[in-house]
């Protein structure tokens, strides 16, 4: 199935924002974590980076998973960030998390990190080289990698099969929305050469649920 991009790349409405923070995601983000786990199965207590944050679900459970982590959190969506501050302030986890409106690719961060996050945020962007390019320049030498996004179906009845499963309780803005995102989603090999263009073939991609991928790994490097 041929992909086809989002019409915007960002979910600045706040309604869509609402509606997107309140969606049952628990189940996609504990994933997350799990494979973070798999990937760095020592206590993590360095700095990490969280690349298109959203409404903070990721960045939280991070934090309580690893209380000795401090974790920048990033997105260029206003309306996003207004309600993972909220969240967070809630979750009184205001000392962790810091967060930031930014736009990829955040060239201009000046630090380093030794953990590198994101969760759906590749199938937005117009030019998947903006995540790529940022994670290089913001990774510390051994850096863990961990990037989970959505994996394009191979044909619209597949699609629409997915939608029905995990989407069709939700609000009609969030069924259009998974949608467009399936459509917008690449493939393990478009990943794979992604990759090859930024010259982090070191990262593995894998598939890891009927409708994410993961790419996964450590920056060659000492610590």
């Amino acid at each position: 199935m041929k992909r086809i991009p989002e019409p915007e790349e960002l979910m600045d409405e706040a309604d869509q924002a609402l509606a997107y923070a309140e969606a049952d995601f628990s189940a996609s983000n504990e994933l997350f974590i799990e494979l973070f786990e798999q990937l760095h199965p020592d206590e993590f207590s360095g700095t990490a980076l969280d690349l298109g944050c959203g409404p903070a679900d990721i960045p939280i459970r991070f934090a309580r998973r690893y209380p000795q982590a401090q974790i920048d959190a990033l997105d260029g969506a206003q309306a996003m960030l207004d309600l993972a501050q909220a969240a967070i302030n809630a979750s009184g986890l205001e000392q962790h998390i810091k967060l930031y409106c930014r736009y990829l690719p955040a060239t201009r961060l000046e630090k380093k990190y030794h953990a590198l996050l994101s969760n759906s945020l590749l199938h937005h962007l117009n030019d998947p080289l903006d995540l790529w390019q940022t994670i290089g320049h913001s990774a510390r030498p051994g850096a863990a990698i961990l990037v989970m996004d959505l994996l394009r179906p191979d044909s619209p009845q597949q699609l629409e099969v997915l939608v029905r499963e995990y989407a069709g309780d939700a609000p009609k803005v969030l069924r259009r929305d998974f949608a467009a995102s399936l459509y917008a989603a690449y493939t393990l090999e478009e990943v794979r050469e992604q990759l090859a263009a930024a010259s982090l073939q070191e990262l593995e991609v894998v598939q890891v649920s009927d409708r994410h991928l993961a790419v996964h790994g450590k920056l060659g490097g000492t610590p």
